[in-house]
């Protein structure tokens, strides 16, 4: 692991926003050290003010240079290499790593180069083991802005910048994503058979068997758990295929996967009426939540619904029976886990056209029984202009992230602030009117590998 990680920390800074690490090097005194933190800190203090949508480029390293170089000429002359103190004679390998691992994760790579102790330190494997025990960092959310090629930008919320990083194993933008602490799950959606977990910030992979079941579904969904101590984690698909000749009978699997084992189990199969799944799923505290869709039958009060089944004891109860209603009529919903707890973030259907967005909420599952948290205020669900009925939205820790499919605007909301804020704007813009815009979240982390 130590050598993947050292390569890609060589690699990534083609990538990841360059710093002024030069003017750091020639001085390995504790006083740069302190500038460096200082220079770091101060990135994450200014980002929690609300700023213009203008993009952020990387190309500052005159100014960053010019900075340092006037923080060093503090005292008289003479005096400057008398008062230089060496950072290699104050500060021990295991205080710096400490210092270093509460770093954001771009300023880490930049600690990398500003010397040769430094980028021994960021990459050795005390300094991983030491990021176990850090608090998470902030999730980003990687943007796709291409149809046909997996290609696009990652925002840090800490510093607010957008990355340019590439994602191994997946083909293209709409295969299914699933994330869960620092490894983001990808499987493709036609077969539902390539499946790929990696460390997108590393580039570390690993391909997992064909998972059992139907190869071809016509409706799958994708949800992951990873054990923040262990590393252990499971996978979990559902698939649904129709009933042949009845639209509303649908054959309904659910499949999960267990690193430690590498092995598949096949935990349920079950024919439900009036219900179909759909591409929603998540895992909290053991339990697999998924939306299934009413296909049209009966008098569902509303299109949506929520299903709870514990994989964590492999519970065989019936699916019709595990239904928790959805809090009012949905356009659509989407599923994350924040800090394990389930929240649902949905399209409010107006009363007489429940089809139609009118607006979106946020909710936290507690038991059985959704408490509201926030509603989109009208200037910001605006601001996306070509809103449709349906849109991107992930999250994890406390922060929320809601995107347009029809352009390149990011929201971001806040749990613990109750605040909405825009992001620094994607740099891409829209070639051709129908051209659509997804992502996904993930939470930056070196330490873990599938």
């Amino acid at each position: 692991m130590k050598e993947n990680y050292k390569e890609f920390s060589e690699s990534a800074h083609a990538h990841l926003p360059s710093e002024s690490g030069g003017a750091l090097a020639r001085g390995s005194s504790l006083l740069a050290l302190r500038q460096y933190i200082h220079r770091s800190r101060l990135d994450s203090i200014m980002a929690g003010g609300e700023t213009s949508w203008i993009s952020d480029y990387f190309d500052d390293t005159a100014k960053e240079t010019r900075e340092f170089d006037s923080f060093s000429e503090v005292g008289d002359e003479d005096d400057k290499d008398a008062n230089a103190v060496s950072v290699d004679q104050i500060l021990p390998d295991d205080l710096l790593e400490r210092i270093l691992a509460y770093l954001p994760i771009a300023s880490i790579f930049r600690a990398g180069c500003v010397c040769k102790r430094w980028h021994e330190i960021v990459t050795s494997e005390r300094f991983l083991w030491n990021l176990s025990y850090v608090l998470p960092q902030k999730p980003w959310y990687f943007m796709f802005t291409s149809s046909d090629e997996p290609i696009g930008y990652a925002y840090d919320p800490i510093l607010r910048k957008w990355y340019s990083i590439e994602l191994p194993c997946i083909e293209n933008s709409n295969w299914f994503i699933t994330s869960s602490c620092g490894l983001v799950c990808f499987i493709d959606n036609d077969s539902r058979s390539q499946l790929c977990v990696c460390n997108p910030i590393t580039r570390i992979f690993r391909k997992l068997e064909e998972p059992p079941g139907l190869k071809y579904s016509d409706y799958g969904a994708l949800a992951m758990s990873v054990n923040r101590v262990s590393h252990i984690y499971s996978v979990a698909i559902i698939k649904s295929k129709q009933v042949p000749g009845n639209f509303f009978s649908w054959d309904i699997s659910i499949h999960v996967y267990n690193s430690e084992k590498m092995t598949w189990v096949t935990t349920l199969t079950e024919v439900m009426t009036g219900w179909r799944g759909g591409d929603e799923s998540v895992i909290c505290n053991g339990v697999l939540y998924f939306l299934v869709y009413s296909t049209g039958v009966g008098q569902a009060e509303h299109r949506h619904n929520l299903i709870a089944y514990n994989i964590s004891t492999l519970s065989h109860c019936s699916l019709s029976n595990s239904f928790i209603p959805v809090p009012c009529p949905l356009t659509c919903g989407r599923l994350m886990n924040l800090k394990e707890k389930l929240v649902m973030v949905g399209g409010i259907g107006k009363p007489d056209r429940p089809d139609i967005i009118k607006g979106i909420g946020i909710w936290v599952l507690n038991d059985r029984k959704w408490d509201e948290i926030a509603r989109m205020p009208h200037k910001f669900f605006q601001g996306f202009g070509e809103f449709d009925d349906v849109f991107a939205s992930s999250g994890t820790d406390d922060i929320i992230y809601i995107q347009s499919y029809g352009a390149p605007a990011l929201l971001t909301f806040d749990m613990n602030l109750k605040q909405w804020k825009w992001s620094q704007k994607c740099p891409v813009t829209k070639k051709f009117p129908l051209q659509l815009f997804t992502g996904f979240c993930f939470e930056p982390r070196l330490e873990i590998a599938p």
